[in-house]
């Protein structure tokens, strides 16, 4: 089990791009609590699109919180949980992109990061596993729409 994406990744569809595909190759994360790929080929039509390189990298990282937090106790007196630590989970893709022709290539980063209540990963499962469902489906389903939107600034 665990985050290990098939390579080739089929790209959700968007303005320029036509069945895309991304070849993934296992790279080296930045820490010891994540994993990390870059992009080796590409598939399907993405004119103007790089792999990753040194200027331009294009790579997707995943890390787990560096130390899980558990549920504390119930408090004896009033039957209530205390301040209940929450497990962060980060999704980051880099790519490099021109910010202008002969300019030096910028990072354009993307992250989802879910925050889980500690404990509700297994007293609750259902929960998180709908809300990614419907994080992760809408980033699917509105990958050409939301680019759209970030490029003209109307949402």
């Amino acid at each position: 089990m665990g985050f290990s994406p098939a390579s080739p990744v089929t790209g959700a569809p968007g303005t320029g791009l036509s069945s895309p595909t991304y070849t993934l190759v296992t790279d080296t994360a930045p820490t010891s609590n994540g994993k990390q790929w870059a992009v080796s080929a590409l598939g399907g039509t993405q004119t103007s699109v790089t792999v990753s390189s040194v200027d331009k990298p294009f790579t997707l990282s995943v890390f787990k919180p560096a130390v899980f937090n558990r549920i504390p106790p119930v408090n004896p007196v009033t039957g209530v949980l205390p301040r209940v630590a929450r497990n962060v989970w980060k999704i980051i893709t880099r790519k490099g992109g021109t910010p202008l022709s002969g300019q030096t290539p910028q990072l354009i980063l993307i992250e989802t990061v879910v925050t889980v209540p500690a404990g509700v990963e297994t007293a609750d499962f259902p929960a998180l596993s709908a809300a990614l469902s419907l994080h992760i489906g809408s980033l699917w389903e509105q990958s050409n729409e939301f680019g759209d939107s970030v490029a003209s600034g109307v949402l």
